[in-house]
């Protein structure tokens, strides 16, 4: 057993490291500014419109399997699941009197950095089935971020918007990729190649997109709140542990388990300064959140994950 869990702990933390490599990259162009905003930003906008689509319909690009299908409900199940367990935890351990530091705290510990970190873990992992399965833990992530999120950081339903949540190029690919899959419909190599091209683009680009972000952070800052320590230890380690636990006693196992759990023991998302930022939120106080869970995230992962894959064997 402990053989074994070693093996895994090597194993997602050899994952782990190498994607921190390309984070460091990142972080380089940005202290020797040969990345700035305005490039990281139509860079994000390049992973978020192109990239990202291209990872999920590449995946579904399968001929129908009534396992795989089943294995896709189940991921949407337990990817609901967990952030609603998610958000009854951080509305229950975080009441602080200023309200603009409130709904940060809140939004870091429910949301998952599922697509930029996840994504190429579940990759290099799981292979094929590992991205098939997390692309609906994405769909179901943006759902909740554009509904129950919008609701968080605005503290106004009136900021809903349904066309925000169908137009979502997540949504849209993820429909795409169903009906492949669903009716096995055949795609021409002259797509299907240019596809995979783009979607081998989603491992670098979100890494360097994360650490340029870090260079313009002060790190030592995202180290002195205490209350931040308190959020991302729960996003980090509670967060996955309980997804663990509830998944198992559900009786989910295989690809299915890893791949959510990977999701799940994600660092905060990005999308937290995001909203922080558009909201009129702690803007700073995300940074730091976001900061902080992924420094920290290089050391968490492989154990949260390693032990998942021990424990389910």
């Amino acid at each position: 057993m402990n053989e074994q869990f070693i093996n895994n702990f090597v194993t997602v933390g050899t994952q782990v490291l190498e994607l921190f490599i390309l984070i460091a990259i990142g972080f380089l162009c940005g202290k020797i500014n040969m990345l700035n905003d305005k490039a990281v930003k139509s860079i994000t906008d390049i992973v978020l419109y192109i990239v990202c689509p291209c990872v999920i319909v590449q995946n579904f690009i399968r001929p129908f399997d009534a396992d795989m299908l089943n294995g896709l409900i189940t991921a949407a199940v337990s990817a609901l699941c967990i952030h609603v367990v998610s958000i009854v935890v951080a509305m229950l351990i975080f009441h602080d009197k200023i309200p603009e530091k409130n709904r940060v705290y809140r939004f870091a510990l429910i949301f998952s950095n599922c697509g930029y970190m996840s994504l190429p873990m579940q990759q290099a992992i799981l292979g094929s089935d590992g991205v098939f399965f997390g692309a609906v833990y994405i769909v179901i992530f943006n759902v909740v971020m554009w509904t129950f999120g919008v609701w968080l950081s605005s503290g106004d339903s009136k900021s809903l918007s349904a066309k925000k949540i169908l137009l979502n190029p997540c949504i849209i690919s993820m429909a795409v990729g169903l009906v492949i899959f669903l009716t096995s419909m055949p795609v021409p190599q002259l797509i299907a190649q240019p596809v995979t091209f783009m979607a081998n683009l989603n491992t670098p680009l979100p890494m360097m997109v994360i650490g340029y972000y870090l260079s313009q952070s002060n790190i030592l800052n995202a180290f002195k709140d205490g209350k931040g320590f308190i959020c991302v230890l729960f996003r980090l380690i509670a967060i996955p542990l309980l997804s663990f636990g509830g998944m198992i006693l559900c009786g989910v196992r295989s690809t299915v388990l890893i791949t959510c759990v990977i999701a799940a023991s994600a660092p905060t998302a990005a999308a937290t300064t995001m909203f922080a930022a558009k909201f009129d939120n702690d803007a700073k106080l995300s940074v730091n959140l976001v900061t902080l869970s992924t420094l920290l995230s290089v050391v968490t992962m492989p154990i949260i994950v390693g032990f998942a894959q021990t424990a389910a064997g």
